[in-house]
């Protein structure tokens, strides 16, 4: 236990820099004075732990120290983030590296500590596409891959809803969203998301670019989705639903859920009226029609009128 928890503390501070006994007591649950022990042990062994006392002070490694995994190339280290995602890794064109970083990781282990790793993959396993949907075929994933780490600039023809249309971007990252991969760019003065899968030609440039100083893969993508569904489903609707309607509509989309979850009481006949944001289009009438006779959209007129209009359709080509 104290072994395990000496490596942690090493690690720690190569991660966080200078950190104080309270700072150190807290992440493991000890005490301080347990705390002080430790980095004397620490120190004991040749780690050259400093620390200074006091209002300020903390311990910290001295010249750079740093423990290194030996063994491991460039391009393994590269893979070790997708070690636990073997379908992605293989999808991004590192599968066979970050397969090798693992197996070494699980030879360094003590001990067990390989099978046991194992145990857990035979026990774990991560599927991120979504029922009744198949892979896309992604042949330019890998080279996109090795471009955004590279700052390399692409030249690609793609297809959106709106055409086929030539870009030169500059790649900044890759996010994979529900089983589908998208491309973070930028490209005609903006940063804009790019679906790896309707790219249908693909030259990657030999000059580089200058990555975006503080552009944060996480946090755009984060507020970029939030954006995109708040312009998307901008029409708020009233809707009222049959108990079977409820549990379709919440399990149709977070959307329904969430009306489902702040409808009011049930009426005589069960039924529940809530409102719900929609997107009003006629994307958005079939995702409604989905829903069959247990759901009724009472406003706004013109999504009512548009569910008609293709119910009608229906009706008449099955007639």
């Amino acid at each position: 236990m104290r072994a395990s928890r000496l490596l942690s503390i090493l690690m720690l501070l190569q991660l966080r820099g200078r950190l104080t006994a309270a700072d150190l007591a807290a992440e493991f649950e000890v005490s301080e004075r347990t705390i002080y022990r430790d980095i004397d042990a620490l120190s004991a062994a040749g780690v050259p732990v400093y620390g200074d006392r006091g209002p300020g002070g903390g311990f910290e490694l001295l010249g750079g120290y740093r423990t290194r995994l030996t063994g491991l190339s460039a391009g393994e280290a590269e893979a070790m983030a997708m070690i636990g995602l073997p379908g992605p890794a293989a999808e991004l064109g590192i599968g066979a590296a970050a397969s090798a970083a693992r197996n070494k990781l699980l030879v360094a282990l003590p001990g067990g500590g390989g099978a046991l790793a194992d145990r857990m993959a035979a026990r774990f396993h991560l599927d991120a596409v979504d029922w009744y949907r198949g892979g896309e075929a992604l042949p330019h994933l890998p080279a996109i891959a090795r471009a955004v780490l590279d700052e390399r600039p692409l030249s690609m023809r793609y297809e959106s809803w709106q055409g086929v249309r030539d870009w030169t971007v500059e790649p900044l990252g890759l996010v994979l969203k529900a089983g589908i991969w998208y491309l973070a760019a930028r490209g005609g003065g903006k940063i804009r998301i790019f679906r790896i899968a309707n790219i249908d030609e693909l030259t990657v440039g030999d000059t580089s670019f200058e990555r975006l100083a503080d552009f944060h893969l996480a946090s755009w993508w984060q507020a970029e989705q939030a954006r995109f569904e708040t312009e998307l489903f901008a029409t708020t609707a009233t809707v009222r639903a049959s108990p079977e309607g409820c549990k379709r509509l919440a399990a149709q989309s977070p959307r329904g859920a969430e009306a489902v979850a702040g409808a009011g009481v049930p009426a005589i006949d069960g039924w529940r009226e809530m409102t719900m944001r929609v997107e009003d289009s006629d994307h958005g009438a079939r995702d409604m029609l989905a829903l069959g006779a247990e759901v009724e959209v009472a406003a706004p007129k013109s999504f009512r009128r548009r569910i008609a209009a293709l119910a009608e359709q229906i009706a008449a080509r099955h007639r």
